[in-house]
């Protein structure tokens, strides 16, 4: 039988999963990628805006409106996104991936943590370039844990960055 592209595709993306899923092994890694994953959640976010508070100066109000702004309609896209496409994530797929936290939602396309992570960091320095490593290492450290802890397909983040990227630039564009 002739296995379709796609479905070439999708295992040889399984056997990606697994192989960066094998750094999840190391204690290292697990203690890293599952702070970076849970601070990206919400606690990062929360840090930034306090930072703005502080530092921000005078468009600090305005600034962390359009954070809020740019945060809760990224929310909205990758939950709708999907809740359409339904893609089951990679560890209910392959049962020898390895995970130290627990998934907040049933689906995998696109990765809400690094389009969040890629739309808020984005917007962030362009207000603040000052920021460029700090956001720079926490914004990959996100994307990459994201595959690593086997919660998504590397397709997953590449996606998710891309749409986040293209958000904050429309985003800016329209402030």
């Amino acid at each position: 039988m002739v296995m379709t592209l796609r479905a070439r595709w999708r295992e040889q993306e399984l056997n990606w999963c697994y192989q960066i899923n094998l750094l999840n092994r190391a204690t290292w890694a697990q203690q890293y990628f599952g702070l970076v994953s849970r601070l990206g959640d919400w606690p990062a976010w929360l840090l930034l805006g306090v930072w703005i508070m502080v530092w921000g100066g005078p468009l600090r109000f305005w600034i962390l409106l359009h954070l809020l702004a740019l945060g809760v309609f990224s929310l909205a896209l990758y939950g709708a996104l999907k809740n359409t496409s339904k893609r089951p994530r990679p560890l209910r797929m392959r049962k020898d991936l390895t995970t130290t936290i627990a998934p907040l939602d049933e689906f995998s396309f696109p990765s809400g943590h690094t389009l969040q992570a890629v739309s808020l960091s984005t917007v962030a320095l362009h207000y603040f370039p000052a920021l460029t490593a700090v956001l720079l290492v926490f914004t990959l450290s996100v994307a990459a844990s994201r595959v690593i802890l086997g919660l998504h397909y590397p397709s997953d983040v590449l996606a998710a960055a891309g749409i986040g990227f293209l958000l904050a630039r429309v985003s800016i564009g329209l402030v």
